[in-house]
């Protein structure tokens, strides 16, 4: 009988152990949110075990390529890995520190899909690739069209759209970043393991808006599944930084009150050990060094804030 209850244990700690294997393999080519124009946001992502990779944003590219494969994350040359490896871009809104080096590795990059809101794509079309700030390097727009990047739309509401050349299934949600500005979260799902990803937000109380509400509200069943592996959240400023100066941003006091919200719905116990990984900190004195700390100190639902670094992977 020992030895069955032995075994047992064993057998049960193993699966313990599998289920927890990291699903999603990620790497930060960019993490702050201005300023530094070699380190703006930009995520690659993809299963574990692909080199198949949609990019989270595009505000530096071939500095965090460059990063990554001299610290021997990514395999391959930059260009390579840039032409090959991402598959495909998801940019939650047109600001420059989220599209910039979409923009500029444009000419040397391959046929790829573009993903965001509408408004988002069309702000790339109309003001970017329109051959006076750009080549119009879209599928639409003004003529001579170069064709090397598809416009996808994706519509919130909507059922869950494949992500060209990946594994990878995604659905968005729209934010408020600032008065009349919109902004995306995307849920990405491969097999039943997801990982929501926000853009630039404010709270819903400074902007006035009920958006991570009903975001939350989508989520919050993942959460008691045990499905959702991590959520993305920008943390731009310290608590220091003035609701009325926060352009459409969170501090570590907002983004604690929004997780609690979600606990609410979710229950407490599913947000223990959540992975939150903190983007977009402004780059300015010790502004991380503060977020870190406010965070930590705040943390009553015990989540697992995770602070990237360009050019180092982790999974989730």
């Amino acid at each position: 009988m020992h030895k069955l209850l032995v075994c047992l244990l064993v057998f049960l700690l193993s699966y313990h152990a599998v289920a927890q294997q990291p699903v999603f393999r990620v790497v930060p080519l960019g993490v702050r949110g201005g300023l530094d124009e070699s380190n703006l946001s930009a995520y690659l992502v993809a299963p574990t075990g692909s080199a198949a990779y949609a990019c989270l944003d595009a505000g530096t590219i071939r500095a965090g390529v460059a990063k990554a494969v001299a610290q021997g994350t990514l395999s391959g040359t930059v260009d390579q890995v840039i032409r090959r490896q991402i598959k495909a871009y998801l940019l939650s809104h047109a600001h420059l520190d989220h599209v910039a080096g979409l923009l500029l590795n444009a000419p040397d990059d391959t046929s790829k899909t573009l993903y965001g809101l509408p408004g988002c794509l069309a702000t790339l079309q109309q003001h970017y690739f329109n051959w006076k700030s750009w080549p119009n390097f879209g599928d639409a727009g003004t003529a001579p069209v170069l064709g090397k990047y598809h416009y996808q739309p994706l519509l919130p509401g909507t059922p869950e759209t494949a992500v060209a050349g990946t594994a990878l299934l995604v659905q968005t949600f729209p934010l408020s970043h600032g008065t009349g500005y919109e902004s995306a979260a995307f849920l990405l799902r491969h097999g039943n393991s997801y990982l929501l990803y926000l853009g630039d937000t404010g709270p819903d109380a400074v902007e006035h808006s009920t958006r991570l509400a009903s975001l939350w509200q989508a989520v919050a069943p993942l959460m008691r599944a045990g499905t959702l592996r991590g959520i993305f959240a920008e943390v731009s400023y310290p608590n220091a930084q003035p609701d009325n100066l926060l352009f459409g941003h969170l501090t570590p006091r907002w983004l604690q009150y929004e997780l609690l919200a979600l606990a609410r719905l979710a229950g407490p116990d599913a947000m223990r050990n959540l992975p939150v990984v903190v983007t977009h900190s402004k780059p300015s004195a010790d502004n991380l060094t503060q977020i870190r700390q406010q965070l930590e100190d705040a943390n009553s639902l015990r989540l697992r804030f995770v602070f990237p670094e360009q050019g180092r992977a982790f999974g989730l």
